[in-house]
């Protein structure tokens, strides 16, 4: 039985090492047992169902706002991976941008550049500003490889709890495991969801930045966002896969020497 628990477990750990990968916007290293062939093809046609199941605005000035920021995110996105020399990591995106009338407070970019806004949260962006503050967080979620990281710690997390159950010999030892190592798995996750959103807040500034619009405006929108949510009941830090408001507005003011250091190398400023 522990033969075989310490193959999981090396096995685990050698796939760990093997398959990181590295958000080149800041540094931050991440586990990526999945490919973008494999999550691509899915993420297309989720994306296509939900364009089906909803009412799309196609040719109003908000929905030309959100096209207009998708674009010049999607282009400075590119040129910064084509001047590091990654320009194939987004080679099969397909890039989309779209309007879904809703009162959902909400945004989010699936795997290979599928966009959506929600009505709802056009009031709190208030113009192209705030559009590229979300813009630029949803897709650096994406190029940041996000869902792939949330399905490999998944997979992994399921392949500790098999190696327990197989290693711990003892039946009551091993219901105890079973009854605590959920809930241990389970902030840990909640652990990595506040990374990768504090990831995508930085990428997401330099990329707006990198676009053309001014970084500071990423500031006075997560301040309307919370003043928008003010009135919900939400969870302690530790218990949500989201950053305080107040520790993801202090992350943004730290960073914000290098993203307007971006801004103001852009060919975009000021237009």
């Amino acid at each position: 039985m522990k033969k075989s628990y310490l193959i999981i477990l090396t096995a685990i750990a050698f796939f760990t090492i093997w398959a990181c990968s590295t958000n080149p916007l800041t540094g931050r290293q991440s586990l990526s047992l999945v490919s973008n062939a494999q999550l691509f093809p899915q993420s297309f046609a989720q994306y296509n169902q939900v364009l089906k199941d909803n009412k799309v605005d196609k040719t109003s000035a908000n929905a030309q706002m959100i096209d207009r920021v998708g674009q010049r995110i999607k282009y400075a996105a590119e040129k910064y991976y084509s001047q590091i020399g990654r320009g194939s990591d987004l080679k099969d995106y397909q890039w989309e941008f779209s309007l879904i009338q809703s009162d959902q407070l909400n945004a989010w970019c699936m795997p290979g550049g599928k966009v959506a806004f929600y009505t709802g949260i056009l009031p709190v962006c208030k113009d192209d500003g705030g559009v590229a503050v979300v813009m630029g967080h949803e897709v650096a979620h994406a190029l940041a490889g996000h869902s792939a990281e949330q399905v490999s710690n998944a997979m992994v997390a399921q392949g500790l709890m098999v190696g327990g159950n197989v290693a711990i010999s003892n039946a009551q030892w091993r219901d105890t495991f079973n009854q605590l190592y959920p809930v241990g798995a389970g902030l840990t996750m909640l652990k990595y969801g506040r990374g990768m959103e504090l990831d995508a807040d930085e990428a997401g500034l330099y990329l707006m930045a990198m676009a053309g619009y001014n970084p500071m405006e990423a500031i006075s929108f997560w301040e309307r966002m919370n003043n928008a949510t003010s009135g919900q009941q939400t969870p302690p830090e530790f218990l949500s896969t989201h950053p305080n408001p107040g520790n993801r507005i202090a992350q943004l003011k730290s960073i914000m020497p290098k993203a307007m250091e971006y801004y103001n190398q852009s060919p975009y400023k000021g237009k």
